[in-house]
């Protein structure tokens, strides 16, 4: 009885919700972004391993080094291109509407960074409180390296997410063929000129440009037609695995330990042409999103995640370190402390999962008024459900910063 009343609370939480989110919001957009987001959270805890060394020691694994046949798992969860896609089409929009109220862009730019950068700050004392503790306990400095590198990770994408949307007003008429000629020249120069491997770097900014820009477009309104996402979904395709086949590229989009060459750090032309493909299937879903978001508990869903996004992207890998060293006391357990380099691992792996998931609903708890703010009473709108219009309204009212 009990169980069903809770249900019952949910789902009327849910209608609450769907009915507070005004007609005109876009929710695809704020699906893509959930997908996004889960889509690194999952992909981390399934290709990061922390191997035991000793009794308190941790270095760093992945199972696509000792099993090359699963790189199809970063193919699936490699979604940063989709949340490039949707923060260039909202900043865009945003930019728009703070100079239709009147908005300098001083008090745009720090509000959109404001949103970003709040809940840093709590990552990184927890962080340098907790390596302190380690290093005075005797903990070895590699492995506070190895601990202090998987926790900031996450930082060097909203670095350079921050970047792009301070340079919004500058990008909102560059096609996005632009920043790509850009990577491919870049390659050529490393790969076939042998140019200096540190050139690289420079497709830090121009790789994710390129699916920034394509959201640009896509708020142009010149992305509606459904051919624009089968181009780039067919076209991104085929590329990238050409690229893969005949041009010496991984065919993993995510870096491997003691590989040459990685997809992702920094990205290469394969990342980029594979990030196109994902910007095309983001697309054709919208349509579909659109309609399977107007079910409550599935909007109320999106838009809880939404309103937490950026705790749940910087927390994530410390919820997984979290639990492996706790279990540490239990011995060297399959799928957390163990070599992953065979398919028991990988079944073990996904078992952990839920205990991922529920140390990480734990940092929500603990960290996401950094993000959120205080409560707000429960008769104002919360900022996840204000105006988001869909191509359809853009004409009929001015779109409302989200």
């Amino acid at each position: 009885m009990a169980e069903r009343g809770t249900w019952q609370g949910i789902r009327r939480g849910a209608a609450r919700v769907d009915a507070a989110t005004p007609a005109e919001r876009d929710r695809a957009v704020d699906a893509l972004r959930a997908f996004a987001i889960l889509g690194v959270v999952l992909g981390h805890w399934l290709v990061t391993a922390l191997v035991a060394k000793g009794a308190t020691g941790l270095r760093t694994a992945s199972p696509l080094q000792h099993m090359p046949w699963l790189a199809p798992i970063s193919w699936a969860f490699q979604t940063l291109a989709v949340f490039f896609l949707v923060g260039g089409h909202v900043a865009t929009r945003g930019h728009a509407s703070a100079r239709a109220r009147g908005t300098t862009y001083g008090q745009w730019l720090t509000s959109r960074l404001s949103r970003l950068f709040k809940p840093v700050a709590a990552v990184l004392t927890l962080w340098t409180v907790t390596s302190g503790l380690l290093l005075l306990t005797g903990t070895d400095l590699a492995t506070v390296h190895t601990l202090l590198k998987l926790a900031l990770s996450p930082l060097w994408f909203l670095l350079v997410f921050a970047a792009l949307t301070a340079a919004t007003p500058l990008l909102l008429r560059v096609h996005p063929l632009w920043p790509l000629a850009v990577v491919l020249h870049v390659d050529l120069l490393r790969f076939g000129l042998g140019a200096p491997a540190w050139l690289g770097w420079v497709n830090l900014a121009a790789g994710w440009l390129v699916p920034f820009t394509l959201g640009a477009a896509w708020t142009r309104g010149e992305l509606e037609r459904r051919r624009a996402g089968w181009i780039l979904l067919v076209g991104g395709a085929a590329v990238t695995a050409a690229l893969v086949a005949a041009g010496g590229y991984p065919a993993s989009m995510v870096g491997v330990p003691g590989a040459g060459v990685s997809n992702l750090n920094p990205p290469t032309l394969a990342a980029v042409t594979f990030g196109l493909t994902q910007c095309g299937l983001a697309l054709l879903l919208r349509g579909p999103l659109r309609r399977a978001m107007r079910r409550p508990l599935l909007w109320a869903a999106v838009a809880l995640l939404n309103l937490s996004a950026m705790t749940i992207f910087l927390w994530h890998q410390t919820a997984l370190m979290a639990t492996t060293a706790a279990a540490l006391t239990a011995g060297h357990l399959p799928g957390l402390h163990t070599l992953p380099d065979n398919v028991g691992w990988v079944a073990a792996r996904l078992a952990w999962l839920p205990l991922f998931a529920a140390a990480l609903a734990l940092c929500w708890t603990a960290f996401r008024p950094y993000e959120q703010g205080p409560r707000r009473p429960v008769n104002r709108k919360s900022r996840v459900i204000r105006s988001q219009p869909t191509p359809r309204n853009r004409e009929k009212k001015a779109p409302h910063h989200a």
